[in-house]
């Protein structure tokens, strides 16, 4: 296995890093909130891309053959899901597929079931179309993510649609088919359309990601959102994709996608999407293996030197959702701690939404080294304060 070490992006634009100082006020933090990674993309990927670049023209570009093919067969390979080409819809990322779908699915006023705490776009495109928030708070206990079914079925007679986050972020709980099944016999039983995030399910560990929209019942409600961005660390060239096989449901979707005018893909997110799909495989295999140990890592420190943060069980994505709850900190104090005194910048649980209250939220995805500094410095500022400093 080749191990993939850490590139310094200070001063490229990275809003991980160089939007430090807009979000946290200071700009002297160990950067581990943005859901990118520190890890260099993919070798085939950076060749394919300088490839095109070659050619000096970078016009109008087609989804071509190609392209399709590379996630038909990525569907196979990963999830045992046949999917067929006419249910692709190009897309220009995920969050741009979550609000199309609201717009073209409901209308003001109508309910949006979200499970919460939850990924803030889910939210803001709730908010911003002028419907109505259900939540559905998940319960957290002993390092768990459950399901509140009761309070979901409840929220689901009254909504239009159920916005799904599968793998969920930021609990990081890879839902099982029973899970799914649940959500499906509910949204089916209500009429509910189901909307579902799948962006990190190429990073779930120690069981096979689902997709929602392969169990046959929810193949006719389910409208299936994904991209190579997290994977494979191209988030900037935003390129995304939506599996809809229900025909009625793909036709609306397309028509309320062409009020964007966004009818052509980006050069550069199109080569890298296929290779990635393609022949990134390997580099994905790696890049796994590394998330594993370093969420070991973080797992043993804070058993063993910070008993008062508990991260929650590990199920995907290059997150750990940190239960900081025994530490008795409100969500200012709690921030302060991590900011200004542990100087670590990560995403607050409150940010997430009410129910995130008392977590935080740590990206996992760079090197041993930086961790092992992130570790120490959040030691050390729990122990001052824990030795009499007042909060």
């Amino acid at each position: 296995m080749i191990k993939i070490k850490k590139v310094e992006r200070k001063g490229t634009g990275a809003i991980k890093y160089d939007g430090m100082k807009s979000r946290f006020g200071r700009d002297d933090l160990l950067p581990l909130w943005v859901a990118d990674m520190d890890l260099p993309v993919a070798e085939p990927i950076q060749s394919a891309i300088l490839k095109r670049a070659q050619h000096p023209i970078y016009s109008y570009t087609l989804y071509e053959d190609s392209y399709f093919d590379s996630i038909i067969k990525w569907y196979k390979n990963e999830f045992d899901w046949d999917i067929e080409r006419e249910w692709i819809v190009p897309e220009h990322g995920v969050v741009v597929s979550i609000n199309l779908a609201i717009r073209a699915f409901s209308k003001k006023g109508d309910g949006i079931l979200i499970q919460t705490p939850i990924y803030p776009p889910f939210t803001k495109a709730v908010n911003q179309q002028k419907r109505t928030v259900l939540e559905n708070r998940l319960l957290f206990k002993n390092g768990e993510t459950e399901v509140n079914w009761d309070d979901f079925r409840i929220k689901a007679k009254d909504a239009k649609m159920f916005l799904l986050c599968s793998p969920h972020n930021p609990s990081t709980r890879a839902w099982s088919k029973d899970d799914l099944q649940k959500m499906i016999d509910i949204c089916v039983a209500e009429d509910v359309i189901i909307v579902s995030d799948e962006i990190h399910s190429d990073f779930v560990f120690n069981q096979k990601h689902i997709p929602i929209g392969m169990i046959e019942k929810a193949k006719d409600i389910t409208i299936t959102l994904h991209a190579p961005s997290k994977t494979f660390n191209i988030a900037g060239l935003n390129t995304s994709f939506v599996i809809i096989p229900n025909r009625k449901i793909r036709d609306a979707y397309i028509k309320e996608h062409s009020l964007t005018g966004l009818e052509h893909g980006n050069p550069f997110g199109l080569v890298a999407a296929q290779t990635a799909y393609t022949q990134g495989k390997d580099w994905l295999e790696d890049i796994k293996v590394q998330l594993q140990e370093n969420a070991g890592y973080v797992k043993e420190f804070l058993s063993k030197n910070i008993l008062e943060i508990i991260p929650h069980k590990h199920d995907a994505t290059f997150l750990i959702w940190l239960d900081c709850r025994a530490l008795n900190l409100n969500d200012d104090k709690l921030i302060d701690l991590f900011v200004n005194h542990a100087k670590l910048a990560l995403n607050s649980g409150i940010s997430f939404g009410e129910a995130g209250s008392g977590f935080m939220r740590l990206n996992i995805a760079t090197d041993k080294n930086t961790l092992e500094e992130a570790m120490k410095r959040l030691d050390s500022a729990i122990k001052s304060y824990l030795g009499g400093r007042s909060l």
